[in-house]
């Protein structure tokens, strides 16, 4: 029979293992240089804790390559208090929560606890099933969502127009001809010249006047 357990005949579950301590002598196996090697950066203390992306103190590498366009780039979204934010709603919860011919609008939403606050923005989204005939006033809807929207019979009404984006358009520089390209427009002008000129065999023609 096992014997009673009690305090003395405690023991874990697994056994424990010590950790290796460093630097408690030659006979310890990591004494002398405690496992850090010879000189150099990484046998310094606190070289463990360098920053990722730290290389040795030469410019590191995300700052030599190209960025690209983004949050502080000219044509982007302002940034800081300036940023704009929407609130998505999908339509599948409006399929759920609003019954057919109400009305919705930011207050509504958050009535219905759709939205947090009614001081962003609200944009109505595409994603689910719409069935029943809704009138909506929203600050933006996107395509597929307007498109479910009216086909089930209900109306949209944008509480702002949305603003457009003018981007600037690089004028390209006036196309120089080569002379081979000159020489040819000239020909062709030629020969069109020509080919206008009635001859005299034609009928339409008329016959020069002979010289007594």
């Amino acid at each position: 029979m096992p014997s009673e357990l009690n305090l003395s005949s405690l023991k874990p579950a697994q056994k424990r293992i010590a950790r290796k301590r460093v630097g408690r002598g030659m006979g310890s196996g990591k004494g002398r240089y405690a496992g850090r090697g010879i000189k150099g950066q990484k046998s310094r203390a606190g070289s463990h804790k360098m920053p990722a992306g730290f290389e040795g103190g030469q410019t590191k590498l995300f700052m030599r390559l190209p960025k690209l366009p983004g949050n502080t780039s000219k044509d982007a979204m302002p940034i800081g208090p300036f940023r704009t934010h929407t609130q998505g709603v999908n339509v599948r919860d409006l399929e759920r929560v609003f019954d057919a011919g109400a009305e919705v609008t930011p207050e509504s939403l958050k009535a219905k606890r759709l939205i947090r606050t009614t001081r962003i923005d609200v944009k109505i989204l595409g994603h689910g099933d719409l069935t029943k005939k809704l009138t909506i006033s929203t600050h933006g809807v996107s395509k597929s969502a307007r498109e479910k929207i009216e086909g089930a019979g209900g109306t949209i009404t944008l509480l702002r127009e949305p603003k457009e984006r003018k981007r600037k358009r690089h004028k390209r520089a006036p196309r120089v001809e080569t002379e081979a390209e000159t020489q040819v427009a000239e020909e062709s002008e030629e020969a069109a010249e020509e080919s206008a000129e009635p001859s005299a065999d034609e009928p339409g023609a008329e016959a020069e006047p002979e010289e007594e």
